[in-house]
């Protein structure tokens, strides 16, 4: 394939064979259920994923053409021909207000009446316009289609990653691993230059061309939101967009427990959610965001580079800004909040001394504050904030450490078995006794604190990683590659009877 086009399979061209060979008569779509077709013996599972209405509207998305594609943005009235193997197949959408539900059948043309098989009136039957491969972009707007064809195969496949790379096909990370998009020859810079300009706002062209990367978000209307960066690698222009969930997460669905829901009912004090890249902190912050908005009647500010989860204001109202956009920068930000009337402030990343003062000083003066940290434990977390200040400052900043710090939740992300991920948190909860050791310098000893302080709802990521192993939910080998203090969790795998000889990074 000449490397300046780029074609794809829509993920349902897979599963269209099965009508075709009359092994099914039906592929279902629905909201809150997997991929089904019915067959002479019933409704039959295709897929392990439970579809989300998004899910379900993306994958009916890479059938259509654009002139469909305002009845799937609204998510009512889709109905539409396709065809695929010279055949043509009726994809419509039943009238039914509790559930987004799309059946896919065979259209049987009756004498060549142009009649379809509902007996709706004639209809002119289009072969999918992006059914073509990607040409050389001539334009901006075929760059921006070309980027969010790939964006929506992205979404309806539940990808947690799109990279674009020189010299390689488009790229997902699905449940955790790096697959390539099949059938594709390696993309230039030319391509991924122009689709990642036809999508990114002036400000960021600027920043890039000085900076060589810049972050920013971009909206897919009726799809998805994205986090997008874009950087300059040894190949060329290079990108790697996240999906953002269209909508926000609860407590409940994220698991998050009864003692860590309860930080949200602070009226002060600094809460931190931690952990590496994409573990999965911004989507955790979201959920006691979610939670706040729910039970509290409060002001609440977001300071995020980019805003990833649009909340929407229910009993409380809230103000989103994204630096860059909305501001210049986190500190800021941080500072006009103080003069904005908030109760809780959200700030995306403690990126600097200056914001981390700011932000330690706003919890001690009567403001709830979240932030995140680039860090894998709670007792990391703490020495990552004393050793930001100079020595002369580190003994006051332990003392407004063990004043204002109340919670510390360090999570990653695990494979789960059987598909997808799941995220192990280490809690710290912080009272009298974590309280004097901060205060004290003696962070070391904060993991013992936490093992005995159980019944108050504090865990170890070991604990948290051991738990999912028991309950079949990760693999031996994933907890403990994934684990900090792996001489420790060896030891408890073999007391369980696991056998870990062998695994990546073992001690």
């Amino acid at each position: 394939m000449d490397p300046c086009q780029l074609s794809y399979v829509p993920q349902l061209d897979k599963i269209l064979p099965r009508l075709e060979s009359g092994a099914a008569s039906q592929i279902l779509l629905e909201t809150d259920a997997p991929i089904r077709c019915l067959t002479p013996s019933g409704l039959q599972q295709v897929s392990t994923q439970v579809l989300s209405q998004t899910q379900v509207l993306a994958l009916v998305s890479e059938l259509a053409t654009p002139e469909d594609r305002p009845a799937i943005i609204a998510a009512n009235g889709i109905k539409f021909f396709y065809q695929f193997n010279d055949k043509q197949w009726l994809v419509q959408q039943e009238n039914d207000p509790s559930t987004t539900r799309i059946r896919i059948r065979r259209w049987v043309d009756r004498a060549a009446s142009g009649t379809p098989s509902d007996g709706s009136p004639t209809a002119t039957v289009r072969k999918r316009a992006d059914d073509a491969p990607f040409r050389p972009f001539s334009n901006a707007a075929e760059a921006k289609e070309a980027i969010e064809k790939l964006l929506r195969i992205q979404v309806s496949r539940g990808a947690a990653d799109l990279h674009l790379r020189v010299g390689e096909p488009p790229i997902f990370r699905l449940g955790g691993d790096l697959l390539r998009l099949e059938g594709e020859g390696p993309l230039t810079d030319d391509m991924v230059s122009s689709m990642m300009r036809s999508v990114m706002p002036d400000k960021n062209k600027a920043e890039f061309e000085e900076n060589w990367d810049t972050d920013f978000a971009h909206e897919i209307e009726g799809v998805s939101r994205f986090r997008v960066n874009v950087l300059r690698d040894r190949h060329g222009t290079a990108s790697v967009i996240r999906t953002i969930a269209s909508t926000t997460v609860t407590v409940e669905q994220m698991g998050i427990s009864a003692e860590v829901q309860a930080l949200c009912h602070l009226t002060k004090g600094l809460v931190l959610v931690t952990g590496p890249t994409g573990s999965g902190k911004s989507t955790t912050l979201c959920s006691l965001v979610d939670l706040i908005n729910r039970t509290r009647s409060d002001h609440i500010i977001t300071i995020e580079d980019p805003i990833e989860f649009v909340h929407q204001s229910k009993k409380c109202l809230i103000t989103q800004r994204q630096v860059g956009v909305h501001t210049q920068s986190f500190k800021s930000a941080l500072r006009a909040a103080l003069r904005e009337d908030p109760d809780i402030i959200l700030v995306g990343e403690l990126r600097d001394l200056e914001t981390i003062a700011i932000a330690l000083e706003t919890a001690e003066t009567g403001h709830l504050v979240f932030g995140t940290l680039h860090t894998s434990t709670a007792a990391s977390t703490i020495n990552r904030i004393v050793d930001q200040f100079p020595a002369d400052r580190q003994d006051q900043i332990r003392i407004m450490l063990a004043e204002s710090l109340k919670g510390v939740i360090s999570q990653t992300l695990c494979k789960k078995i059987g598909g997808g991920r799941v995220a192990a948190r280490e809690i710290l909860l912080v009272n009298k006794a974590v309280s004097a050791l901060i205060r004290e310098g003696k962070t070391v000893q904060i993991p013992n604190i936490i093992q005995t302080q159980k019944k108050l709802g504090m865990e170890t990521l070991n604990d948290a990683l051991l738990n999912l192993v028991k309950s079949k939910t990760i693999e031996p080998e994933e907890a403990y590659v994934k684990s900090v203090e792996k001489k420790e969790m060896g030891s408890k795998l073999r007391a369980l009877g696991h056998n870990i000889d062998g695994v990546a990074g073992e001690e």
